[in-house]
């Protein structure tokens, strides 16, 4: 049962989201600089128009983003009020995930304090990461994510694996958490409860993408193929440690605009985001193999694997856009044991240094690999290093599982 002192907690941090949201004048206004609005409000307009996706016109996420795009469209008209019929929309997900968070931390046992300073970091989310919050949809598979991982850690596995499969129908990322659901699925109730949790995912997914793939194969086809074939982004890891070469020895390096980011190019970029891409898979590999196998199927084991691929993921990826880290900021409670605190200060530290330089510096990194904008990208990308590092550390932790 939980008591009031964590309830008011929760409503304090909704409370916070809202007002927080609600200070961002730009958003509100449609004047927010470097936002993707624009581009949802021609998706949404085209199928408000009776456009059928990927088969009339290209676009390149999943079908489950889809929903986030027309709902605008079809209540309003013009770019203000599509903007802000938007923002309005990934508040109300953003306000989801915080419940969803709120039931994940209370069923890891958080006390009022840890609980108080968890749910800060999503309810901070606006002031942390700015208006890219509301003129991005990643809110949405963040919320999904979050359902799926609190319903995981209360025992309902089917209902978690079907929110994994929304989630991942939403954006690609999450599948990164299957892995782990299906291997606490399997230690807590044997491989047939594994085995139809991972099939409730599998159909969950498969019923937002067929519809798609059957009216245009090549399109949805091309649409991933785009995510997983993406060049070296300007602020992933690979490309921080290059622009610091690149101040720091005068190493060549040029850029590209490509997949709708701004890339580094060059025999050495493509280098570097084949070494990240290779440690990100065997981070991957690691972590899994590591709940899987060795570690208990506590519950806090299960989160802190969950905040670790996740980190993986955006830490080593050959692209880091500032969007990325809303995938991280619910998770922050995740963290146990001495490691919480640390964690904190290094997750709300790479939000911090995000901020930096984007979006008011933005394009002087791109154009002239400016100097302090290249210098916080790579302390930003080093921060979310440490904290990987430090989730590592803590699943090696982890007393391993005892054979039957």
């Amino acid at each position: 049962m939980r008591d009031r002192g964590s309830l008011a907690t929760l409503i304090a941090a909704l409370v916070v989201f809202v007002s927080l949201c609600a200070a961002l004048p730009g958003v509100w206004q449609a004047t927010a600089r470097i936002s993707d609005v624009p581009v949802y409000e021609r998706y949404g307009d085209a199928i408000e128009g009776g456009r059928v996706p990927y088969r009339d016109f290209r676009l390149e996420y999943p079908p489950g983003a889809l929903a986030a795009f027309a709902v605008p469209s079809l209540v309003t008209h013009g770019p203000r009020s599509y903007a802000r019929a938007f923002a309005l929309q990934m508040m109300v997900f953003g306000l989801a995930a915080i419940g969803a968070c709120f039931a994940a931390f209370t069923a890891l046992g958080l006390g009022r304090l840890r609980l108080a300073a968890a749910l800060a970091v999503p309810a901070s989310a606006p002031l942390l990461l700015g208006p890219l919050v509301l003129t991005r949809f990643d809110l949405f598979p963040a919320a999904l994510t979050a359902v799926a991982v609190a319903a995981v850690l209360a025992g309902r596995d089917r209902f978690g694996a079907g929110a994994l499969g929304a989630a991942v129908a939403v954006k690609l990322y999450p599948v990164v958490l299957v892995p782990l659901a299906v291997a606490l699925a399997w230690r807590r109730h044997g491989r047939r409860r594994a085995v139809i949790a991972l099939g409730i995912w599998a159909l969950v997914t498969l019923v937002v993408f067929l519809p798609f793939f059957a009216l245009s194969p090549g399109g949805v086809a091309w649409s991933v193929r785009r995510q997983l074939d993406r060049p070296l982004q300007i602020e992933s890891l690979g490309a921080a440690v290059l622009l610091a070469l690149h101040h720091l020895a005068g190493m060549p390096l040029g850029w590209a605009s490509s997949h709708g980011s701004q890339n580094v190019t060059g025999t050495v970029a493509t280098v570097a985001a084949a070494v990240t891409t290779a440690v990100q898979i065997a981070a991957l590999a690691y972590v899994w193999w590591r709940f899987a196998a060795r570690s208990t199927p506590s519950l806090p084991a299960f989160g802190e694997s969950c905040l670790a691929a996740l980190v993986v993921f955006v830490a080593l990826g050959k692209v880091l856009s500032p969007q990325f880290l809303v995938w991280l900021v619910p998770a922050a409670g995740l963290l146990s044991g001495r490691r919480f605190w640390p964690g904190l200060v290094l997750l709300i530290g790479a939000c911090a240094l995000t901020r930096g330089w984007f979006p008011g510096r933005y394009w002087r990194l791109v154009f002239g690999f400016d100097d302090l904008a290249s210098w916080l990208v790579l302390a930003r990308d080093l921060f979310l290093v440490g904290l990987l590092a430090l989730l590592l550390r803590g699943l090696s932790r982890f007393a391993p599982a005892r054979s039957p």
